[in-house]
């Protein structure tokens, strides 16, 4: 078992979840983290920490693209250590549902 970032991060990234990780698996997009799966050890301390709501464990059923897709750009992106300021306009996109299928294609965290 792992958790693992979802859409609901994208357009919001609080990193309120990165200030208690005991590992440092958080890494970071322009417009949203992920975790790295393998480095995380399954604590769940980030989860409810979350005020989007977007950290979710692999097992929540239908998780496997997510997995994917926190892997894939763990290995990319720059890890993040310490908690920052939310994107601008984190709250008016907090709480939209389906943000990669309605409002991003290829990469979830360019902004594109």
């Amino acid at each position: 078992m792992t958790y693992i970032v979802t859409d609901d991060c994208i357009n919001c990234k609080y990193s309120d979840c990165v200030e208690v990780c005991p590992v440092d698996c958080f890494y970071e997009g322009e417009n949203m983290l992920v975790i790295n799966p393998s480095e995380c050890i399954d604590c769940g301390v980030c989860e409810p920490e979350c005020p989007a709501e977007a950290i979710k464990s692999d097992q929540d059923g239908n998780m496997e693209k997510w997995v994917e897709l926190n892997a894939k750009y763990a290995d990319l992106w720059p890890n993040l250590t310490r908690k920052k300021d939310p994107l601008p306009k984190a709250d008016d996109w907090a709480g939209v549902k389906n943000k990669l299928t309605d409002h991003f294609s290829e990469n979830p965290g360019s902004g594109d």
